[in-house]
């Protein structure tokens, strides 16, 4: 169960609320919009217009004043990239947002479908632990089963996908390879690849933000770019837009 909701969560943070909602990187049906929106609510990351809006703002400012997350905001000394590492992963969130929605997702701002599904973001985290624990009791007839599948399927999944998230802020702008050349220090963390769903393939997403495929040098395992894929030969994604690999190829360093 918590790999599963793991996958579920997980895809509609990359693909949803990122790849979709974000960077406009697909075309989506209306229903396929909805059920990524609300698969990404229940990572419980914010509300998709929040999240959106907190995305965009980084990549306008990445590095730089006006960064949410940036890890580079204290001195290059080994405690100020320590500082900058807590920051970027968990310390931003302890601070009232400042992020303008109107400013940054006026788009998002005016999606009926968005607006609602936002408003609704309690509910919709309450369901990400609920439901584990609904059925947890619902397969085993048993308190201790519906509560180990709270701890497995709703507290230690959700953990783990918001740390995987947040390590994209802060690790992937610290340590990794830069095969292409950003102004900021987007980088690239192989490891985190699969488990990311492709996210941490972070340097060329800053390169090329629009590109639905993340991962488009070889040997660069993509998962959200496969579903993508899967939705597009299904007739629900459209005006994908896929790297070309001969002009990326010319800008790799």
């Amino acid at each position: 169960m918590a790999v599963i909701f793991y996958l579920v969560t997980g895809y509609g943070i990359s693909v949803g609320f990122h790849r979709l909602l974000t960077h406009r990187s697909f075309r989506a049906t209306r229903m396929l919009k909805i059920g990524l929106t609300v698969a990404g609510s229940l990572a419980v990351e914010g509300s998709a217009v929040d999240w959106v809006a907190n995305h965009r703002r980084h990549h306008i400012n990445s590095d730089g004043p006006g960064d949410p997350h940036s890890p580079h905001r204290y001195d290059g000394q080994t405690w100020g990239v320590v500082r900058g590492f807590l920051w970027a992963h968990v310390g931003w969130l302890f601070l009232a947002d400042a992020t303008s929605v109107q400013r940054f997702a006026p788009d998002c701002a005016a999606d009926k479908d968005l607006v609602r599904i936002s408003r609704l973001f309690p509910l919709w985290a309450l369901v990400s632990l609920g439901l584990p624990f609904g059925l947890g009791y619902a397969l085993s007839g048993t308190l201790g089963g519906a509560v180990t599948a709270l701890v497995w399927a709703g507290l230690v999944r959700m953990a783990v996908l918001h740390h995987v998230t947040w390590s994209v802020n802060s690790l992937c702008h610290l340590v990794g390879r830069r095969p292409f050349n950003t102004p900021d220090h987007s980088r690239n963390l192989a490891p985190l690849a699969l488990i990311s769903f492709g996210e941490s393939w972070h340097n060329l997403h800053h390169a090329h933000p629009a590109l639905a495929r993340h991962g488009a040098l070889p040997h660069q395992p993509d998962p959200s770019a496969v579903l993508i894929k899967l939705f597009e030969r299904l007739g629900w994604a459209g005006r994908v837009r896929w790297p070309d690999p001969a002009k990326l190829a010319l800008e790799v360093q």
